[in-house]
């Protein structure tokens, strides 16, 4: 194998070497250079001999500097190669519900144990074969999110429509005993994975820990684009308080063995089976924020923790917020708090129903333009649009269905004010921090 050089660093070592873009690494200390996290790990080094293939054939160099650190080359990806993609057809998988003709870097499906390091994308191992377990063991890639699902192999090999599913199951007490600590997540569908097989996963995994160092239980989302596909049937009321009863009974069990909750349900349990989310020392270091754990206790937390802090507000101000139906009771509890320590500040909230994709989905990240259209255009209060970042893109420009937001604000006549993820800084957004002035208290 083999990475090609997009850039040379000005005034790196490379450069001395007379290292070119183009030129490709082959090797570092006789070991194959296949990605960007081969080359980092082998040239973090004070000596180490090279090889490349460069314009006038194979060349080799002893390198030998005063210090490690980064060696001077840069590559066309973060990856050095393209990333690699998902050989499941699982059965709750949402990209195959999406609807057709959406942007398409949607429909790609990644399962790559890289990113799982690097930007903490969740991975089924379907893929990897026992060399690329030995690597993450000897650079200790740690943590790895693995997307587990159940330990029972005939029924992992069922929800994930792949032969290996079962199989790869065995990489996991491998990874742990080489030392790496394993973040797991449960998509659970109901009447498959849930119930007895629940604890069966549950009970696997605790022999696991505590290198298995968190899980999180998440329902499987619904849309209504599943034709052809597993009949899912949503979880209501009673089925999610019987998922939550095992992963609380299973995560006392953890806090007893180390002192840690480890296990944990989603936020979205709670909210169907109507039980108020729990306080916010269950969640620990919450761990699992990016499964939707202790999401909404963190925001609350943080956004009255701001509301504490001593802000001046001039004049008045007045805006709408757009949110999905899981977060709007929550969000509508902040603006009425905020509202009555500064009667200055006057929010109010639109729930936007999910009809884009429709099903079960409420999470305000799935949120499209074209349900805010559909469902705001002549019931704004002002003219100021709160859209919170989660739904848009990285680059804050555009939503889902392509929509950017200067087009929405366009359409709706107002303008847009991106609200930051976190309840603490939503809260400055509003508030624009200064020094105190009157508030009303309790």
């Amino acid at each position: 194998m083999a990475i090609k050089i997009d850039h040379i660093d000005a005034g790196s070592e490379a450069e001395q070497l007379g290292l070119q873009p183009g030129d490709e690494l082959l090797s570092v200390d006789e070991n194959e250079l296949n990605d960007t996290l081969d080359y980092d790990f082998y040239t973090d080094s004070k000596s180490f001999h090279l090889k490349a293939r460069v314009a006038d054939g194979i060349r080799e160099w002893d390198v030998h500097r005063a210090e490690r650190g980064p060696f001077g080359c840069d590559f066309k990806t973060y990856l050095g190669d393209e990333k690699h993609s998902c050989s499941n057809h699982c059965m709750f998988c949402f990209i195959d519900q999406l609807p057709p003709g959406m942007r398409e870097s949607l429909y790609f499906k990644d399962d790559d144990e890289r990113l799982s390091f690097l930007f903490g994308n969740y991975i089924t191992m379907t893929n990897m074969q026992d060399h690329e377990i030995d690597r993450i063991i000897k650079m200790h890639i740690s943590p790895i999110n693995i997307s587990v699902h159940t330990t029972n192999p005939q029924l992992r090999v069922r929800m994930l429509a792949n032969k290996r599913g079962g199989e790869v199951l065995k990489y996991l007490p491998r990874l742990v005993e080489g030392g790496i600590a394993v973040n797991c997540q449960l998509v659970l569908c109901r009447g498959v994975n849930d119930g007895d097989e629940l604890r069966r996963t549950l009970t696997d995994l605790l022999e696991l820990t505590p290198m298995v160092q968190s899980i999180a239980a998440v329902p499987c989302g619904v849309t209504d684009y599943r034709k052809n596909l597993y009949p899912q049937v949503p979880f209501d009321k009673e089925t999610s308080a019987a998922v939550i009863d095992i992963l609380e009974e299973f995560g006392d069990e953890c806090v007893k063995r180390h002192g840690k909750r480890i296990i944990y349900p989603s936020d979205e349990w709670y909210l169907k089976a109507e039980r108020p989310i729990p306080p916010a020392e269950f969640y620990e270091e919450f761990d699992q924020l990016e499964n939707g754990v202790g999401m909404m206790r963190l925001f609350e937390e943080e956004f009255l923790a701001e509301l504490e802090k001593p802000h001046r507000i001039y004049g008045t101000k007045k805006l709408d917020v757009v949110t999905g139906t899981m977060a709007a009771p929550l969000i509508t509890r902040m603006m009425e708090e905020l509202h009555r320590q500064y009667p200055m500040i006057e929010v109010t909230v639109h729930p936007v129903k999910n009809n884009f994709f429709g099903g079960n989905i409420g999470v305000a990240g799935l949120i499209t333009a074209t349900d805010i259209l559909d469902q705001c255009r002549g019931k704004l209060t002002s003219g100021i649009l709160g859209v919170p970042e989660v739904m848009l893109r990285d680059e804050k420009d555009m939503f889902l269905d392509s929509i950017t937001v200067e087009q929405l604000a366009q359409q709706l006549g107002v303008k847009i004010e991106i609200l930051p993820a976190s309840g603490g800084d939503e809260a400055k957004a509003l508030l624009r921090s200064g020094l105190h002035i009157s508030r009303r208290r309790k």
